[in-house]
């Protein structure tokens, strides 16, 4: 299991920091339309979940555990799947039920080895979110881009969902775009 290095800015303007990276030469890796599953642990873990990913690219299931709302706060361990549907027919046989179905949009480029993703979720503005192997190559490549620090957060997406806009995303059973 590893430690995400990652951290969000929120409300960006996508176009405008499209333009940026372009500027310094970031590297365009793709643009996916993403769909997942999440579930909860039987009992539910606070913090803790499994997500069954399907990125349009590979298929990956991943263990969650936010220790803490910080940079580097959040472990997780993944594995590719070879089916979206197969995979998530085996763990309701093991007994765990969907919590809810997602939507995202992503778009990735990487600058100074940092993966920038720039992610559209239904309801709320698009963010980006900055993961790389230490905190300091993060902080560069914001630099670089020129982020606003007050935009700046660590919380994970359930997270944005319902602290920064009261929207209480366990309520939504199916988070799709119109």
């Amino acid at each position: 299991m590893h430690k995400e290095i990652e951290e969000r800015v929120l409300e960006v303007d996508k176009e405008k920091l499209i333009k940026k990276l372009k500027k310094l030469n970031a590297t365009f890796v793709g643009d996916w339309f993403q769909k997942r599953y999440v579930y909860d642990f039987n009992p539910v873990r606070e913090n803790e979940w499994i997500r069954l990913r399907d990125t349009g690219k590979s298929i990956t299931l991943t263990y969650k555990n936010v220790e803490e709302n910080s940079i580097d706060g959040t472990k997780e361990l993944e594995i590719e799947v070879s089916s979206f549907e197969d995979t998530n027919e085996m763990l309701n046989i093991l007994g765990y039920k969907k919590r809810a179905y997602q939507e995202n949009k992503r778009i990735r480029y990487i600058l100074n080895d940092v993966e920038i993703d720039i992610d559209s979720w239904p309801l709320i503005p698009t963010y980006v979110e900055f993961e790389g192997k230490n905190i300091k190559s993060i902080k560069e490549v914001e630099e670089l881009l020129e982020i606003d620090k007050d935009k700046i957060t660590n919380l994970n997406c359930q997270s944005i969902y319902e602290e920064i806009y009261n929207i209480n995303v366990n309520d939504i059973k199916e988070l799709r775009f119109e």
